[in-house]
């Protein structure tokens, strides 16, 4: 059973035994190397990246210089513990396997694999090593949805009836980068997956999928080759629905007014909303009495370590602490290797809707690639 704890152990816990952690990829593993330097529960060991340039700029940036260019040495390294993986897409399965089969257990940043016919192969490698895989899904990890999520299992909005969640963004910048331009980027996968898992999150059974994208006027003239702009609604084995939708290539509202990435609960008894980079958290529960909270400069400071909101450390330090405890303590952190499929899974049947404009089942997605559901099931 996947555990849904979100907090660790208290404060001055002496079980807790500190790991020691390989990064593989210092893009976006740069959150990631702040997040091992400033915890109580990991020694950074070693960091990796096939540009050594790369690797020079994170050892003067953190004045850290145990560095390699070459995977195999970490791989090799008896005293690393986890590896930490934040490499493109498509290398994500090999890296993956390969870490596992030299007995580390494993960090792999979202989405998981693009690559469903090698879910089954690294399911069985996870079992027979017994090592744990976890899925650096970070925006679970951020301080609203933590305290929504909380909120919600302990009650206080009743019983779920639905969930909605966007993810707005002027990622106009972005279309700057060449890779953005290539037929393989999608801002399905890149952008509407964090929203996207906040539905498997509370609705992990979701069994159809129907969803319409468009390319704005802003993409096209840029050459985006994919949608830049769409909305699903969700329908789950037990006939619950959600909704989430996704924009990023044109302006947006004032952040007083809308927030770039909200999750909005809407219960029996009472509803919820959290906002991600606002930190802003409101809730009306089964008193009827509203509560909003906001979180103050210190916490900012946690979640946003660098320049502007570009990186989210803090939540990477969250997460990494969390899975940890899952270590030392032998529970299940989630998103796990079988919710990580199951996520993919749902991905890959938005974007089939997107193609056929069309209702689409997941189940019919893992049965193109001869996936049980049973094996994935939490």
């Amino acid at each position: 059973m996947c555990s849904l704890r979100l907090e660790g152990p208290a404060k001055g816990d002496t079980t807790t035994n500190m790991l020691r952690l390989g990064i593989l990829g210092l893009g976006e593993g740069r959150s990631t190397i702040s997040a091992a330097l400033k915890s109580e529960k990991w020694v950074l060991k070693t960091i990796c990246d096939m540009n050594e340039e790369m690797c020079r700029q994170r050892a003067k940036e953190f004045d850290f210089h145990n560095y390699t260019t070459n995977y195999q040495d970490m791989l090799d390294d008896k005293e690393i513990d986890v590896i930490a993986i934040y490499t493109p897409d498509h290398l994500h399965a090999d890296h993956v396997k390969q870490a596992l089969l030299h007995d580390k257990h494993v960090v792999c940043t979202k989405p998981f694999i693009d690559d469903l016919s090698r879910a089954n192969e690294l399911l069985e490698i996870s079992a027979k090593t017994g090592k744990k895989v976890f899925v650096g899904q970070s925006s679970r990890f951020f301080e609203p949805m933590k305290r929504q999520r909380k909120d919600f299992e302990q009650g206080l909005i009743g019983e779920l009836i639905t969930i909605e969640g966007h993810y707005h963004a002027d990622h106009r910048w972005f279309l700057e980068k060449g890779w953005s331009l290539k037929q393989a980027f999608k801002w399905l996968f890149g952008g509407l997956s964090h929203p996207t898992d906040f539905i498997r999150w509370y609705l992990p059974e979701v069994e159809e999928v129907m969803g319409y994208g468009m390319l704005s006027a802003n993409g096209a003239k840029a050459g985006l080759k994919n949608h830049d702009t769409m909305h699903f609604i969700f329908k789950a084995k037990d006939g619950r629905i959600a909704r989430v939708s996704g924009a990023y290539t044109g302006p947006t509202q004032p952040t007083k007014r809308d927030s770039g990435m909200s999750c909005i609960l809407r219960g029996t008894e009472g509803a919820s909303q959290a906002d991600y980079h606002e930190l802003r958290y409101a809730i009306t529960d089964n008193t009827g009495e509203e509560r909003i909270i906001h979180w103050g400069d210190a916490t900012l400071k946690h979640y946003f370590r660098f320049e502007g909101q570009s990186h989210h450390a803090g939540e990477y330090q969250n997460y990494l602490e969390y899975f940890a405890d899952s270590i030392n303590e032998n529970f299940t952190a989630c998103p796990d290797i079988k919710e990580g499929i199951g996520t993919i899974a749902l991905l890959q049947a938005m974007d089939k809707s997107l193609e056929t404009g069309l209702p689409v089942k997941v189940a019919d997605i893992l049965k193109a690639f001869n996936i049980s559901p049973e094996s994935i099931s939490q």
